[in-house]
C-alpha cells in the first residue's frame, strides 16, 4: 500500500508534520521522539501487525498521560474483525484503497478526538496538581511554616504503624510556651505571632533533620522523633531540645524576649500493644499539663 499516496492526499488537504515510517518498529521510536495526534497504518505488516501496534501505542499513551487517535487501513470486510480492532482501541477505520477525500475527512475528525482527549488529560493533571498543592498546604500552618495538627496525624499513623511492625520507638514532645499568653496581652498579637516563628525556627535548628514539628492549638508545638533503635531514645535528648529554645532571648521587632517552654513527653515502645495517634497526643498533652503543674521550663516524661 503506497504511504506516498496517503502522504499527498493529506498534504493536499492543508496537513503539515506528516512523517513516513518503515515499519511499525520504527513508527514507536518516531512517536517515542515526537508525539502525534493521529496514526495511521495498515492492519496486516510484517514483523507487527495494526492492532499490535495499536496495543504498543494506547500502552504508551498510558505512561505519558496522552491520547493518540488511531486509523487503521484494512481490506477485511467482517464484522467481527472491526470489533476485535474497536476492542484493542482502534478510533477508526478506512478500506482500502482510501478515497482521498474521506481520508482527509476522517483524519479530521480523529484528531479532533485526539485534541479534545488530551485537552481533558491536561485537565485532569492541572486538578490533580491543585489538589495536591491544596492537600500540602492545608497540612501546613500559615503563621509558622509548620506542620499543623493535620500534618501532625498523618505522620503520627505512620511512624506508630512503623514502629509497632519494626520494634522500633517514637517519642512525642508537646510543648507550651509558658510566656505567650502574658505577652500577648502585654506587647501585642503581632510581637507574639513573632515569637511563634522564632519558636519554629529554634525547634528546626534544635532536632534531627528527619524529626517533624508542628504546631498545634493556641501557643503548643510538637515534636515527633523516630528511633529504628528503642535504646537510642534518653531523656537527655528533650532537656538539650529545652537548653536549644533557652539559649537566647528571642528577637522580635520591639524588643528580645526572653520566653521558657513546658514540655509534656510520650514515648512508645513498638515492642508494647499499638496504640493510637489520638492516644499518644493524649498522654503527651497530660504530661503536658503536669509539667506546666510543676512551674515554668518544666519537663514531664
Amino acid at each position: 500500500f503506497s504511504r506516498i499516496v496517503v502522504k499527498t492526499a493529506l498534504k493536499k488537504a492543508g496537513y503539515e508534520g506528516v512523517r513516513l515510517a518503515d515499519s511499525a518498529t520504527q513508527a514507536l521510536g518516531m512517536l517515542a521522539e515526537q508525539p502525534a495526534d493521529v496514526v495511521l497504518a495498515d492492519w496486516m505488516m510484517p514483523e507487527m501487525d495494526g492492532l499490535e501496534l495499536t496495543d504498543r501505542i494506547r500502552q504508551r499513551d498510558e505512561e505519558t498521560g496522552t491520547y493518540t487517535a488511531i486509523i487503521l487501513f484494512t481490506a477485511n470486510e467482517g464484522i467481527d474483525l472491526l470489533v476485535e480492532a474497536f476492542e484493542h482501541g482502534v478510533d477508526d477505520y478506512l478500506r482500502k484503497p482510501p478515497n482521498p477525500h474521506e481520508l482527509a475527512a476522517r483524519v479530521n475528525a480523529a484528531a479532533r478526538i485526539a485534541i479534545m482527549q488530551n485537552d481533558m488529560l491536561e485537565t485532569s493533571r492541572q486538578l490533580e496538581e491543585t489538589i495536591k498543592n491544596l492537600e500540602e498546604v492545608a497540612m501546613i500552618d500559615p503563621l509558622t511554616g509548620a506542620g499543623n495538627r493535620r500534618f501532625l496525624d498523618t505522620q503520627l499513623k505512620s511512624h506508630l504503624l512503623q514502629a509497632s511492625s519494626r520494634n522500633e520507638g517514637v517519642c512525642l514532645a508537646i510543648l507550651e510556651i509558658d510566656q505567650l499568653k502574658h505577652i500577648r496581652e502585654h506587647d501585642g498579637l503581632d510581637i507574639a505571632n513573632e515569637i511563634l516563628i522564632g519558636m519554629q525556627r529554634r525547634l528546626r535548628r534544635s532536632v534531627r533533620p528527619m524529626d517533624a514539628i508542628a504546631r498545634l492549638d493556641g501557643d503548643q508545638f510538637a515534636v515527633l522523633m523516630h528511633y529504628t533503635n528503642i535504646d537510642h531514645y534518653k531523656r537527655t535528648a528533650i532537656e538539650r531540645l529545652r537548653e536549644g529554645i533557652n539559649q537566647r532571648p528571642f528577637k522580635t521587632s520591639d524588643r528580645d524576649i526572653k520566653a521558657s517552654v513546658s514540655i509534656g513527653v510520650k514515648f512508645y515502645r513498638g515492642d508494647e500493644e499499638l496504640i493510637s495517634a489520638r492516644e499518644i497526643v493524649k498522654q503527651a498533652t497530660a504530661k503536658l499539663d503536669e509539667a506546666i503543674g510543676m512551674g515554668n521550663n518544666s519537663i514531664a516524661y
